[in-house]
Parts: C-alpha cells; sequence; structure tokens
C-alpha cells in the first residue's frame, strides 16, 4: 500500500490564524445609567458622588467598555469622567458596547503585524475558532494579507473558499 502523503503540510501555503492573535483578557462593559437617576438624568453632584464612591479597582487589567442602556441625552463629559475614574485600573477603555472591544484590539494588533512572510504565498484565512473572532477582524486581515499574498483563500485547508489571486 502507497505511504499517505499530506499535501498541506508540504505545500507553500501558509495559514494565517486571527485566533492566535487574540488579545486574553476581561471584557467588561459599565452601564453609565445606574448613576442616574431613574437611570435617565444625570445630576452632576449625585453624579459625580457616585463615581467617587465606586469601586474602581475592580476593573484592574481588564478591557471596558463603557456604554449607556437608556436613551438618556448625556453631556460628553460624563463618558469622559468616567474615563478619567477607570484609567488608573483598566487596560483599555472605549465607548461603546463589549463587543466593541475585541473590534478596536484586532485593529491595533493587526496593524502591527508584519505580513512580509505571506509575500508571493498562498495563504488561508482560517475560518474556524475557539475564541469569538469578531468578523471585522476578517476584514482588517484580508486587506493586509491581500497587499502582498499570491492567493487567498478563507476557511480551511480541506474546504477552502478562494477569495482573491494576484494578477500576475
Amino acid at each position: 500500500m502507497d505511504e499517505i502523503i499530506n499535501k498541506v503540510a508540504n505545500s507553500s501555503l501558509e495559514v494565517f490564524d486571527l485566533e492566535e492573535h487574540y488579545p486574553s483578557g476581561i471584557r467588561t462593559q459599565i452601564d453609565i445609567s445606574q448613576w442616574l437617576e431613574e437611570g435617565y438624568l444625570l445630576k452632576e453632584k449625585i453624579f459625580r458622588e457616585a463615581l467617587k464612591n465606586h469601586d474602581w479597582s475592580q476593573y484592574r487589567n481588564h478591557f471596558v467598555a463603557i456604554y449607556c442602556s437608556t436613551d438618556a441625552i448625556l453631556p460628553a463629559w460624563a463618558t469622559i469622567l468616567v474615563t478619567v475614574h477607570l484609567q488608573p485600573f483598566a487596560q483599555k477603555i472605549i465607548l461603546g458596547k463589549k463587543e466593541e472591544i475585541d473590534t478596536l484590539l484586532y485593529s491595533e494588533i493587526l496593524n502591527q503585524i508584519d505580513y512580509s512572510i505571506y509575500r508571493g504565498k498562498p495563504v488561508i484565512l482560517k475560518g474556524c475558532s475557539k475564541k469569538p473572532v469578531p468578523e471585522t477582524a476578517y476584514v482588517f486581515a484580508i486587506q493586509q494579507l491581500q497587499k502582498v499574498a499570491k492567493s487567498i483563500m478563507f476557511g480551511e485547508a480541506c474546504s477552502a473558499v478562494p477569495l482573491y489571486k494576484a494578477l500576475k
């Protein structure tokens, strides 16, 4: 019987796995409405006092998203003041929902990668992951890979979908 040869392992095919770049850390969101009267009305003195008395150390090394779950109309300084209290503890702070944290983190991470190892090679942008990689990370990655790769496919080597082929 003939020996089984792994053609994928022996090819020049490169796999770009976004999961390998997943930033570890706790994601937390803070709802400003908890410090508003009835969730809607910001009374400056009460708001400042609530922020002053809040235990900010619980967010040490967290990635934090600040948002408001109600339709309250907030002055810009309200979220900025929350940020002032968070900054000594949090690893990163954004204005938005928790899901948006990974979008920002991937944007920063993917812009720092050296893509030259993929120059002129066929690349698979790995599609399956156990970690919550946002779809926007794939959009960021393809933009960088397309500048250097010979071709790009999405998925796994056994069932990849062709996405891009460089002009000769």
